[in-house]
């Protein structure tokens, strides 16, 4: 039930962000006023890029509620407000209806979905690894990536269902609302989960240490930046080749079309098989690390994929031929998954569990704002000024220095344990196996 909770919600999560990307185009012309269909898809985009903007923000302030709250409670409100953002979208008049309303209320749905995503992520991660016993959390930690792997994919099918089932004026008019309404039906579903789901037993042993229960959020947050400052830095790391998740996710297709003049639907095609070929890998690396470590294996070994295939891969797609756009896409998410399936659970390990929903949201959403939602922005500037090379350039430079900081990486995994400091004198015999079985995770980092 609690696993559900927590990868169900994830896929909702996520499934509602990229919806409004791939549809964008289409709701558009009905929702934002323009003198030109290219002038109402700007402002369209804009409003969605104000969901990145709020993420870190939304990260920041959030975040020590999960430390101080729960990790349940947090994980149920970001759902209900991906939720409420969905179907705001879904039923909004067009502005032909309601004027200026309809744009303030895409602004006001799409500020709720930036709240969301960004208190999502870090308590999902913090959840699910601290419901995974020890010799699981490496598996339990991927599957959030896995869902958010598959909520990109269905995403993307559903986008191709509406537009290729209905006509152009049907699917104008209301058809683009239907995936929108759907999120928001199953997001209805993961609130439910969510609410009757267990809190994590290690945050419940962490919460009754009184010391670490009653200090202000503002405090939590400057003891987190004094006394966990390589963890952080190593965090924002783990997070940084997102900025090669984004533009393999969402721009490769475009660049493939822009650069070579492949045909669109047979490129997005191509990236759904690359996108499951990730989920299955993701898990699969997961478990593995829960076995063999996840340092080296895994962070180490998909950085210096990425290095190396970037530039061939993009070298390659100068070839014609679906077969040959496959191989280039399925390559990229091969390396990327075997990055995605251990870092969100080497991030959970490297902060104590007081702070630890704190430690990777800060450190995460900065460096998804930054650097994801930038990415196909800059990837078409590249291509537009006639370097598209650069593309696999930019990539590759932030993912070697993300390499050298992985050099630094302590091994958090494998028969690696440690014994909590939060445990409470009187803990029951179970609770004191939960919470002294836990990976390494030191209080203050240390050279």
């Amino acid at each position: 039930m609690n696993i559900l909770a927590g990868t169900v919600g994830h896929f909702i999560e996520w499934y509602d962000w990229y919806i409004y990307g791939l549809l964008a185009a289409v709701f558009s012309i009905q929702i934002f006023p323009g003198s030109s269909p290219a002038m109402s898809l700007i402002s369209a985009l804009l409003t969605y890029a104000v969901g990145f903007v709020v993420r870190p923000l939304s990260g920041v302030i959030i975040s020590p509620l999960a430390d101080r709250y729960g990790r349940r409670v947090v994980m149920a409100v970001a759902v209900g407000g991906m939720t409420v953002g969905s179907l705001i979208l879904a039923l909004t008049p067009p502005f032909s209806a309601i004027g200026y309303a309809a744009p303030l209320l895409f602004l006001l749905a799409r500020v709720l979905q930036g709240i969301s995503a960004g208190s999502e992520s870090q308590s999902a991660i913090a959840y699910m690894v601290e419901n995974g016993s020890t010799d699981r959390r490496g598996l339990f930690g991927s599957l959030s990536n896995a869902a958010s792997g598959l909520a990109t994919l269905a995403a993307t099918g559903m986008g191709a269902i509406v537009t290729s089932t209905l006509s152009t004026h049907d699917l104008e008019t209301w058809g683009w609302r239907i995936p929108f309404a759907i999120g928001g039906v199953l997001g209805i579903v993961g609130m439910l989960l969510r609410s009757r789901a267990d809190e994590s037993p290690e945050f419940e042993a962490a919460v009754e240490d009184s010391a670490a229960d009653s200090k202000p959020e503002t405090l939590r947050l400057r003891e987190l930046l004094s006394r966990h400052p390589r963890a952080l830095l190593q965090t924002a790391a783990l997070s940084a080749p997102a900025v090669a998740y984004y533009t393999w996710a969402t721009f490769l297709p475009t660049y493939a079309h822009l650069t070579t003049g492949r045909d669109l639907g047979s490129a997005l095609a191509g990236n759904a098989i690359g996108l499951g070929v990730l989920v299955i890998i993701v898990p699969l690396c997961g478990a593995l690390s829960d076995r063999i470590g996840r340092r080296k294996p895994f962070p180490i070994i998909g950085a210096a994929g990425m290095v190396v295939l970037f530039y061939p891969l993009l070298l390659l797609l100068q070839h014609p031929g679906f077969g040959v756009y496959v191989t280039v896409t399925v390559s990229g998410w091969v390396v990327l998954a075997i990055w995605q399936g251990v870092y969100p659970t080497i991030q959970a390990e490297l902060f104590p569990a007081a702070v630890r929903v704190s430690g990777i949201g800060l450190a995460h959403q900065i460096v998804i704002a930054t650097l994801g939602g930038t990415a196909p922005l800059i990837a078409s500037s590249f291509v537009e000024s006639g370097h598209p090379m650069g593309v696999a350039v930019y990539m590759t430079a932030i993912v070697m220095i993300c390499l050298i900081v992985y050099l630094t990486l302590p091994e958090t995994g494998c028969q690696v344990t440690h014994t909590t400091d939060t445990t409470p004198p009187a803990a029951s015999g179970s609770q004191v196996m939960l919470s002294i079985t836990k990976p390494t995770a030191s209080t203050k980092d240390t050279p």
